[in-house]
């Protein structure tokens, strides 16, 4: 597999707005000769001309929302971005992160795939991203499962080092904001990536005070929202994260009915 087709062949509107600006940057002359042949998702700073609707003829988008179905060169893109900004939230790139986002990479994609991924993120490192106007676009075109998976992946890196700094949790807790994450569900997947005796309960939501069948209530609904089917869109190669996530859910409630001697 090519460079040139990697990057087009599964990215739809992640081409158009700061995104597609970041990778214009990042890739440079290939994305001036796809402006050259006329590319329609070619946001107007690379090509000087007004940038179509991304939504028009677009398929599979919701009309009613007017947003497009995220495809996995996306998600793809939109993770490299925002771990770029994670990996140097503590001023320094550390080895044990890089091969934490190239072993994921490969895992996900295979060795060809990551290779070219890895490979525009050394790129898209070298920038100063503004995460604010990247976190809205991804807010606006991207289904809320897949933004959860996001936030998921980034704490996973920050862990990588065995050690997440304030800095880095402060950089996360922003971007989950940017991307509109409720705290609740930022704290869920937080509490996923550390140990603690209330853990349990902030993977569900819920306070320990709650009585049993709201316990059961929250299991029921974390459980659907995590599912793995939720992020199917994204293909295959996303469905171990979103599995991880599903499974902690079930690990989380199986921990609180044996502590609570419940079935």
């Amino acid at each position: 597999m090519s460079f040139a087709k990697w990057i087009g062949g599964a990215i739809g509107w992640s081409f158009g707005g700061p995104i597609g600006a970041i990778i214009g940057l990042a890739i440079g002359s290939f994305v001036d000769n796809m402006a050259d042949a006329g590319s329609p998702l070619i946001g107007e700073r690379q090509t000087g001309q007004k940038r179509r609707d991304p939504y028009r003829r677009m398929p599979n988008y919701d009309k009613q929302r007017r947003r497009p179905k995220t495809q996995s060169g996306d998600f793809e893109v939109s993770l490299l971005i925002l771990a770029s900004i994670i990996i140097k939230a503590d001023g320094k790139q550390d080895q044990r992160e890089l091969d934490f986002v190239r072993q994921q990479f490969r895992n996900m994609y295979g060795k060809e795939r990551a290779n070219h991924a890895f490979d525009l993120f050394k790129r898209i490192t070298k920038q100063n991203v503004s995460k604010r106007q990247v976190c809205l676009q991804i807010k606006q075109m991207m289904d809320h499962a897949s933004r959860l998976q996001l936030l998921h992946f980034l704490f996973g890196i920050a862990k990588a080092d065995g050690h997440v700094t304030e800095r880095e949790i402060k950089e996360i807790y922003t971007i989950s904001g940017h991307l509109g994450i409720s705290n609740k569900d930022y704290e869920s997947i937080k509490a996923m990536f550390y140990n603690s005796i209330d853990n349990a309960y902030k993977i569900l939501e819920i306070d320990k005070s709650v009585s049993d069948d709201a316990v059961k209530k929250a299991y029921r609904k974390m459980a659907k929202k995590y599912h793995p089917d939720r992020v199917g869109h994204l293909g295959k190669e996303h469905q171990e994260g979103a599995e991880e996530k599903f499974r902690q859910v079930q690990e989380a409630y199986e921990h609180i009915q044996k502590e609570r001697g419940f079935k």
